[in-house]
């Protein structure tokens, strides 16, 4: 009997658990996001790790900025966690941990610790799994991994990422390191800037729309209270 839950499981366990409708441009967003993590969850050869965990919070965190309202992220975000049956806290953990390891370093120093701890002997849990990653012959990449790579050397060097030579270089280095395949990597990751423009571009406009809508419902009522007391005295007028 085959028990492998299915995207449809998924998506109604989310839909169970945050009951609140998803703003328009933002749905999509939530349901790929979702799906891409069922899809590596019931694949025999995933294993969650940390940095994956860092690729998930900053797809989600960058892609749902602006989303009104605000409150709701956090409910959106624990239940798609909780839909593929994980631990939203513990992807928030180690996005942190190593969030705060790299901003400590810089773009080299980066790049050596993951070269020294994919052959190292030694090293704390992070470095162990580090080496457990590139010593994985059957290690199953994903576009939300190289995203918690990139991310993790924006905390180290924001600046250093946004020119495309440092960080192609970085990701190059690094690939290679962990056996990664660097081609889909350096694709993923335009791709991933590239939709990140497009859903920047999106709420902006979404601003705008709002924004003119709020100032013609101002223009109306201040139109409306100018008329008001014309008609005063008329209708107080006695036959």
């Amino acid at each position: 009997m085959n028990n492998v839950r299915t995207v449809s499981d998924t998506k109604r366990a989310f839909y169970t658990t945050h009951t609140r409708p998803i703003n328009s441009i933002y749905r999509r967003v939530v349901e790929e996001l979702m799906v891409e993590m069922h899809l590596l969850a019931v694949n025999v050869d995933f294993q969650y790790d940390p940095i994956f965990a860092l690729g998930v919070v900053t797809s989600f965190d960058r892609f749902m900025q602006g989303y009104v309202p605000e409150h709701d992220k956090g409910s959106i975000f624990n239940a798609i966690c909780q839909a593929v049956e994980t631990d939203p806290g513990r992807y928030r953990h180690d996005a942190t941990r190593l969030q705060e390891l790299a901003a400590g370093k810089s773009v080299s120093d980066l790049v050596s610790w993951f070269e020294q701890s994919a052959t190292a002997d030694w090293g704390d849990d992070f470095q162990q799994q580090i080496k457990a990653i590139a010593n994985n012959p059957k290690f199953k990449y994903s576009r939300l991994f190289v995203i918690g790579l990139f991310s993790l050397f924006e905390a180290a060097d924001a600046a250093a990422m946004k020119e495309t030579a440092k960080a192609e270089a970085a990701l190059k280095q690094v690939c290679t390191a962990l056996r990664l395949p660097e081609d889909k990597a350096r694709k993923d990751l335009e791709l991933y800037r590239s939709n990140l423009e497009k859903m920047a571009q999106a709420q902006a406009l979404m601003a705008d729309l709002l924004a003119a809508d709020k100032k013609k419902k101002a223009e109306r009522a201040a139109a409306n209270s100018s008329v008001a007391p014309n008609a005063t005295p008329e209708s107080a007028e006695t036959p």
